[in-house]
């Protein structure tokens, strides 16, 4: 593989300062820029709920239906993830947060 300059990655860097100028109101996301793919910007969010998420996906207009939904760490983290475009980059979009574990039901008292 051939060394990438930074010059390679300006679509991802150019995307990112015009998401500030736009929505420097917004949640702070994680941010990702990569020579593994110089046109991503990956924007996450590890949260206790999908609200910073669901702001940054409605501000990008990014549509609910693309929006995929996983499961990992044994069940324990919800995923959601969405790709879109702005500004010449592609942009992703990932939130994570905990799924609340169930309250066992008491022997007895579930449904019948």
């Amino acid at each position: 593989m051939n060394a990438r300059t930074l010059a390679d990655l300006s679509a991802p860097l150019t995307a990112l300062l015009a998401l500030e100028a736009k929505f420097q109101h917004l949640p702070a996301p994680s941010l990702e820029v990569s020579t593994i793919f110089p046109d991503r910007l990956e924007l996450s969010f590890h949260c206790d709920d999908f609200a910073a998420f669901e702001t940054w996906r409605e501000a990008l207009n990014m549509t609910p239906a693309d929006v995929e939904h996983r499961v990992q760490g044994d069940g324990g983290t919800a995923v959601r993830r969405v790709h879109s475009s702005f500004a010449g980059a592609r942009i992703r979009l990932v939130g994570f947060a905990p799924i609340p574990e169930l309250e066992p039901v008491a022997a007895g008292l579930g449904a019948s």
